[in-house]
C-alpha cells in the first residue's frame, strides 16, 4: 500500500508539471497572437525560464523520495550521527538527500519570486491601461509597480543568501553534513530560519500584490457582474499564500516525512503560482475554448436529433400545418370513435 501511495504522489508531481507547462504554453500563445513575438515583454521570457526551473524542482522532488528515501541530516540525535558509518548506504543517502533539499529550496525560492516579478510587470501594463480610465488613481499608484519590482528582487536575493550562508561550505565536505552538531539552522529540511523567512516574505508580498489592482478595479465604472470576477481573478495570490502556509506547517510538523512532504507541497505551491500568474492572460482563451466546446457539443446533439427525427410526425412537417400552426393530433377527428365531433358553426 505504501508503494502504491508513493507511486500516486510521484504521478501527481509529474501531472502538475505537465499542467504547468501547458498553462505557460497557452500564455505564450495568447501573447503571440496579441503583440507578436518581437514585442514580448520581460515577464514573457521570465515565465518561460520559471517553467524550466519548475521542471528541475519536480525532478529534485522526485529524487528526494525515489533515490534517497526522504533521508537528510535532519531528525538525528548526536548518538545517531556518531554511530553512522561514513561508508554506509544510509550515510550516502543522507548526504545527497541534504544537498537535494538545499537545491530544492533554491529552485523553489527562484520560481516564487520570479513569478511575483512577472505579476509586477503585468500590473505595470495594467496600470497603464487603467490610466486612460482613472488618471487620478494612476497618478497615486504609478509608483507601486516599480517599488514592487525592487522589493521582489531584494527579497529573492535575501532568500538565496539565507539558503546558502550555512550550507555553501558543506558542499565541499560530505562528512560535515552529518557530523555537525544538532543545530536547527544547519538542517536543510526543518530549518526554522528557511521556513519562516520564505513563508513570511511570501505572504506579505502576496498581500501587497493583491492590494494593487483591487482598489483600481473597484473605481472603474463597470457593472458588478463584471467587476467581481475581475477582482477574484486578480486575487489569486491568496491561494499562493494559503499553499505556502500549508507547506510551512507540513514541514515543521511531519516528522521524518518532512523532506518528502515538503518537496511535494513545494511542487503544489509552484503549480498554483504558475496558474495564478498566467490566469489573467489565458482566461479569455480558456473561455473561448469552453464556448467552442459547448457549441460543438450542441451541434452534435442537434445533428443526432435531426437524424433521428420526430417519432410521432408521419407527415414530415413536424406537426405544423400549412397555415403555420401546430396541428392537434386525435382531436376533432371524424374517424376516431372516442373523439368528439366539432360543433358546426353558424352561417
Amino acid at each position: 500500500a505504501s508503494d502504491t501511495s508513493m507511486g500516486n504522489q510521484e504521478n501527481e508531481a509529474w501531472i502538475l508539471l505537465s499542467l504547468g507547462i501547458w498553462v505557460i504554453g497557452l500564455r505564450i500563445w495568447v501573447r503571440w497572437e496579441m503583440v507578436g513575438i518581437r514585442n514580448f515583454a520581460f515577464d514573457d521570457y521570465l515565465v518561460c525560464i520559471s517553467g524550466l526551473v519548475f521542471a528541475g524542482e519536480t525532478v529534485a522532488a522526485y529524487l528526494v523520495g525515489a533515490m534517497f528515501d526522504g533521508l537528510t541530516n535532519s531528525y538525528m540525535t548526536d548518538e545517531q550521527r556518531a554511530r553512522l558509518d561514513p561508508n554506509s548506504n544510509e550515510f550516502y543517502k543522507r548526504v545527497w538527500g541534504s544537498k537535494i533539499q538545499v537545491l530544492g529550496w533554491s529552485l523553489y525560492a527562484f520560481i516564487l519570486w520570479s513569478l511575483k516579478l512577472c505579476i509586477a510587470c503585468s500590473y505595470k501594463r495594467l496600470l497603464q491601461v487603467i490610466c486612460v480610465l482613472l488618471s487620478g488613481a494612476f497618478a497615486r499608484h504609478r509608483g507601486s509597480s516599480s517599488t514592487l519590482l525592487t522589493t521582489c528582487w531584494e527579497a529573492r536575493t535575501w532568500s538565496w543568501r539565507c539558503l546558502f550562508c550555512c550550507h555553501a561550505s558543506r558542499f565541499t565536505s560530505s562528512g560535515r553534513y552529518i557530523q555537525t552538531p544538532e543545530v536547527n539552522l544547519c538542517q536543510a529540511t526543518i530549518s526554522s530560519v528557511y521556513v519562516l523567512v520564505v513563508v513570511i516574505l511570501n505572504v506579505l508580498s502576496d498581500a501587497y500584490l493583491i492590494s494593487i489592482p483591487l482598489p483600481l478595479l473597484w473605481q472603474v465604472n463597470i457593472g458588478l457582474r463584471k467587476r467581481l470576477p475581475l477582482m477574484a481573478l486578480f486575487s489569486g495570490g491568496l491561494f499562493i499564500a494559503i499553499a505556502g502556509t500549508i507547506r510551512a506547517h507540513v514541514i515543521l510538523n511531519s516528522g521524518p516525512e518532512g523532506a518528502a512532504e515538503g518537496s511535494r507541497w513545494a511542487c503544489r505551491e509552484t503549480f498554483v503560482a504558475i496558474v495564478v500568474t498566467n490566469m489573467p492572460f489565458i482566461h479569455p482563451k480558456i473561455r473561448a475554448i469552453l464556448q467552442a466546446f459547448k457549441w460543438t457539443k450542441d451541434w452534435v446533439t442537434n445533428s443526432s436529433r435531426s437524424r433521428t427525427g420526430p417519432s410521432a410526425d408521419r407527415t414530415g412537417t413536424g406537426g405544423v400545418s400549412a397555415s403555420g400552426s401546430k396541428s392537434k393530433t386525435r382531436r376533432g377527428c371524424s374517424s376516431c370513435p372516442n373523439s368528439k365531433r366539432p360543433r358546426p358553426t353558424a352561417t
